[in-house]
């Protein structure tokens, strides 16, 4: 036979071998892959992925973080100025915190996002969770284990009852125990702890109530500012408010119709002691209405007034000294109370007097001017001889105002927003007073600046008022968001403090006639308390079911607590 002949034969026998072979072929012209999951089932791994308790944690973590640059960056949807003066001290960063959003944190895309998610990843958790619990309820706890003797907590005895009186006694103590049993086999099962996952259930469906009183809150929200000084009242409309601020589905006609007067306010400090001067007492006393009779009542820091939704908070309060203002001929051209916001605990206040109608310049001759005046006023004077004045005490006990005079145009006409504590004095000149610092007077109550060039004067009254600010608030979804809260404590300490467990009492009769009763539990959870509480049961049982005469002298006790 020829090599070539021969060569011919092992590629015949080589190719029958191969389709006799039961090993799967290969397929030199195609590149066999892993199987595909398809869009269907990308689309089930992603939400098996949402839906999971690591996940959930995950973005639960996330929003946690995400709320710390709301907390540490000022918000537009809080203060506004607050966010602009941020904006002028911190070029460089505001553009890279813009594009972040972190000046509005809260709504921004991103922290939607992870809100979003979060809410779905709970939602799609706690649903199955639910049915399977719901069929844990229905179902009877599971039958007992062949070898009971292998679980953590075991005892057994030998009892003359019969194995039927046994079981029928092990039923009713386990019943007594608030355990679910019954009969199963030549053994009864029963099961304790369903409590536990109703608790982690509970934990969950709370959290999500919380996030949508959170969003119903931040959506349907009001929230105001208006400082009141003695004497003057305030109306629930918009153009009422010092500043506000809304949710963005929130309408003006949502604003509760009410309205109130501040008749008083009432401050008591701390006269002596290393405590002197901390405040004791604020009090704001008001006559409100709701389109009925008028109502008294006294607003106190964290007791506000509640009027329908609406709640009324004292936030900070201050002095309103009382001035005149006169113009060369005597005419009085200003005259009411001037609120001075405070710089510091003691109450050393600032504030500015804005005179509209002013004089008319060069003895009548040129064109009518405005006055404006910087005032620095403390309410118990201190810093004499020195310079400067402060206040010692935040109490009225020596009231002192100093006073700047300017004259001009105050700008209140430029369009632009002005602080109504500061004067823009960019088109402004000042007065030069004799008889006092050469710029600046200080005037005890009663007193009289009087302004050179025939200006006119200025009179610092004996009536020293008190103003108090005043947050108005609507916060739907407070008590929805409360009561989740309670609902997640209470759920979450059932989740960690109910243990989940499972006793078993097998009665069986021996080959010499004599009843051999087994006790096992098994904790679902780790629980050092299973073997006390499987001795516990087997007292109970022995009671109506004793051990035969020849054990009486040994009491059963479960092997978990033997083998302490």
């Amino acid at each position: 036979m020829s090599k070539t002949e021969t060569t011919e034969q092992q590629e015949n026998l080589g190719n029958a071998g191969a389709r006799l072979s039961t090993a799967p072929q290969e397929d030199t012209d195609t590149v066999i892959g892993g199987p595909t999951l398809g869009v269907f089932g990308w689309i089930r791994w992603f939400w098996r992925q949402l839906t999971s308790m690591r996940v959930a944690l995950i973005l639960l973590f996330m929003l946690s973080l995400g709320a710390v640059p709301g907390s540490l960056i000022p918000q537009n949807s809080a203060d506004e100025l607050k966010v602009q003066t941020f904006k002028a001290a911190h070029r460089t960063l505001t553009p890279l915190y813009e594009k972040l959003q972190f000046f509005d944190v809260y709504s921004s895309v991103w922290f939607s996002a992870i809100y979003i998610l979060l809410f779905v990843s709970l939602i799609g958790c706690i649903v199955p969770r639910s049915w399977q619990f719901v069929g844990q309820l229905r179902s009877r706890p599971p039958g007992a284990p062949r070898r009971l003797d292998r679980l953590p907590a075991y005892t057994t005895w030998r009892t003359e009852a019969e194995p039927e009186q046994v079981r029928e006694a092990a039923l009713g103590v386990l019943k007594g125990h608030r355990f679910r049993a019954h009969h199963a086999g030549d053994a009864v099962a029963a099961e304790k702890g369903y409590l536990r996952e109703a608790g982690n259930l509970v934990f969950h469906v709370a959290l999500i109530v919380m996030l949508v009183a959170f969003a119903w809150g931040q959506l349907f929200k009001s929230e105001g500012g208006k400082l009141i000084v003695e004497g003057d009242g305030f109306a629930n409309t918009l153009t009422q408010y010092d500043d506000f601020k809304s949710g963005s589905q929130f309408g003006t006609d949502d604003l509760e119709p009410f309205s109130f007067t501040l008749n008083s306010f009432t401050g008591t400090y701390e006269k002596s002691g290393p405590q002197r001067g901390t405040p004791r007492t604020f009090e704001a006393d008001v006559t409100y209405s709701q389109g009925g009779a008028d109502k008294k009542t006294v607003i106190r820091v964290n007791e506000p007034l509640v009027v329908g939704d609406s709640k009324v908070y004292l936030i900070a309060h201050g002095y309103a000294p009382v001035v005149t203002v006169r113009d060369g001929s005597g005419k009085t051209v200003f005259h009411g109370a001037v609120p001075m916001l405070p710089l510091d605990n003691n109450m050393t206040s600032q504030g500015a007097i804005k005179v509209m109608d002013g004089y008319r310049a060069d003895n009548g001759k040129g064109k009518k001017e405005q006055l404006g005046f910087r005032a620095f006023f403390v309410p118990t004077f201190a810093g004499a001889g020195k310079g400067t004045m402060f206040s010692q005490f935040p109490a009225l006990d020596f009231p002192v105002m100093a006073l700047t005079g300017y004259h001009g145009d105050l700008r209140v006409n430029s369009g632009l927003p002005q602080n109504v504590y500061q004067i823009d004095d960019s088109k402004m000149k000042q007065f030069v007073v004799e008889g006092g610092t050469g710029k600046a007077n200080r005037l005890l109550p009663g007193e009289t600046m009087t302004l050179p060039d025939g200006a006119g004067s200025i009179t610092f009254e004996k009536d020293i008022k008190e103003w108090a600010s005043f947050q108005i608030s609507q916060q739907p979804g407070g008590g929805l968001a409360l009561t989740g809260a309670i609902a997640a404590i209470a759920g979450l300490a059932g989740s960690l403090f109910i243990q989940r467990r499972r006793v078993w009492v097998r009665a069986v009769r021996g080959e010499d006639g004599v009843t051999v009763v087994e006790m096992a539990g098994l904790g679902r959870s780790e629980s050092a308390k299973l073997p006390e509480e499987l001795g516990d049961l087997a007292v109970a049982l022995t009671l109506q079911a004793p051990p035969a005469a020849e054990e009486t002298a040994e009491d059963p006790a479960p092997s978990g607590e033997a083998d302490k």
